[in-house]
């Protein structure tokens, strides 16, 4: 969960700065990140909604079953 907590922290600062019109995050981390555009800070936010996405998908399984047919 923790992974998830932080994705969906960090779309939150993401959709706020490009509310605001803010192009350089710095996160908790330490890590400081520029975006040149929108577009770029769109393409990021689009990027977490995706990784969040992933991460609550099911997980597959898949059963094989054989036999020589007899």
């Amino acid at each position: 969960m923790a992974v998830r907590d932080s994705l969906e922290d960090r779309l939150a600062k993401l959709r706020s700065a490009r509310a605001e019109g803010i192009r350089r995050l710095r996160y908790s981390d330490g890590r400081e990140v520029e975006y040149r555009t929108d577009s770029e800070l769109a393409a990021a936010i689009a990027d977490v909604e995706r990784q969040i996405a992933g991460a609550n998908a099911p997980a597959k399984v898949v059963y094989l079953a054989t036999s020589k047919g007899l």
